[in-house]
């Protein structure tokens, strides 16, 4: 017996069948149903215009539709949007649309605040409330293709996982949400326009690679000497260097693609030759690239942005390495949409 009462975006396919048949219905309503929901991104289910009206009463009786909304929206100067999305329960996440020339990105949240805690984030600054649905994480994606097309007139053409929350510490619910973002009979976005983005927890890192997902892997690595890094990222202290590389190495035996490494540098904490070459040393263990991160102020003076001098070396050391290198400039950042600041003042 189907349990009413909850979102139908929890069942499955053969389970809203079984619900069907259960009522007395055909089960090909299911299909329909199903379509509306993952396909056509319905929000409620008067919009289900196939199914009759007394079909559509029976199914507001017995389910709910939990749809995010998108409580308020702010606009960069450079175009980027960010919005405050409010879930079922009142609790709120933020993603953010980020515009260039020849893409536009949606950048999504995974839990409400995050299980970490790295100093220079202020998502990390938030306890964790919860994790989010698939439904919920599917939903930003598709508020943010709306957005897209509302104000672009382009279509979405990336996700990144880098918003709240570690994503492989919510794998599951990740995982189902890039299964309806990439399937036919969902948004039907290749993988491969899908970054998944995590601060290194090596043995999912790992359970990703034996479950063969086509998505891309970025890892937020900051330093590849590990007192440094565990110095203002307390996973460090339990999945080090070396665990990150014998992960990454497995990543990369078992898919063949590259890491992208994003890395941040900070003046007077790691804008040395010593940390450049570090990281190239961790580079060349597995093939990669590196982005080289603009620092975005949260309010912590710990953390100032380097020196112009010292991204130059880093690219320069890299490149020289064979090393494929570069500085990525940050969006968003007049609204606190830009990297590590979500949450900055919610």
């Amino acid at each position: 017996m189907i349990s009413v009462g909850s979102d139908i975006r929890q069942l499955s396919l053969e389970e809203i069948q079984e619900y069907f048949t259960e009522i007395g219905e055909r089960p090909f309503r299911a299909k329909q149903v199903y379509e509306w929901l993952w396909k056509k991104s319905a929000k409620d289910f008067d919009q289900m215009t196939n199914l009759s009206l007394s079909t559509r009463e029976r199914l507001k009786k017995d389910f709910t539709i939990n749809h995010i909304a998108v409580d308020h929206m702010q606009r960069s100067n450079d175009g980027t949007i960010k919005n405050a999305v409010k879930l079922y329960d009142g609790k709120v996440v933020e993603s953010v649309l980020i515009p260039t020339e020849k893409r536009i990105t949606a950048c999504v949240s995974s839990q409400v605040g995050c299980s970490l805690d790295c100093d220079f984030c202020a998502t990390g600054q938030l306890k964790r409330m919860r994790n989010l649905n698939a439904d919920e994480i599917y939903d930003q994606v598709v508020a943010i293709r709306e957005q897209s097309e509302q104000y672009f007139g382009r279509p979405l053409t990336n996700i990144v996982f880098m918003g709240m929350g570690e994503p492989l510490l919510n794998y599951q619910n990740v995982l189902e949400a890039i299964d309806k973002i990439t399937s036919p009979d969902g948004l039907n976005m290749s993988p491969k326009r899908i970054t998944l983005s995590t601060v290194g927890v090596a043995k999912m890192i790992k359970k990703l690679a034996d479950d063969g997902v086509k998505f891309n892997l970025a890892l937020s690595l900051h330093s590849a000497i590990d007192e440094v890094r565990s110095s203002f990222m307390s996973i460090n202290n339990t999945n080090q260097i070396e665990d990150l590389k014998e992960a990454l190495r497995y990543w990369y035996d078992m898919t063949g693609r590259k890491v992208t490494y994003e890395y941040v540098v900070w003046k007077g904490i790691n804008d040395s030759p010593e940390h450049a070459k570090a990281l190239v040393k961790f580079c060349q263990a597995v093939p990669s690239k590196v982005n080289l991160i603009e620092y975005n102020p949260i309010g912590e003076g710990r953390f100032m942005q380097a020196d112009p001098e010292a991204l130059d070396m880093y690219v320069s050391m890299l490149e020289k390495a064979g090393i494929t290198a570069k500085v990525r400039r940050s969006r968003g950042k007049d609204i606190d949409a830009a990297c590590g600041q979500l949450a900055n003042k919610s």
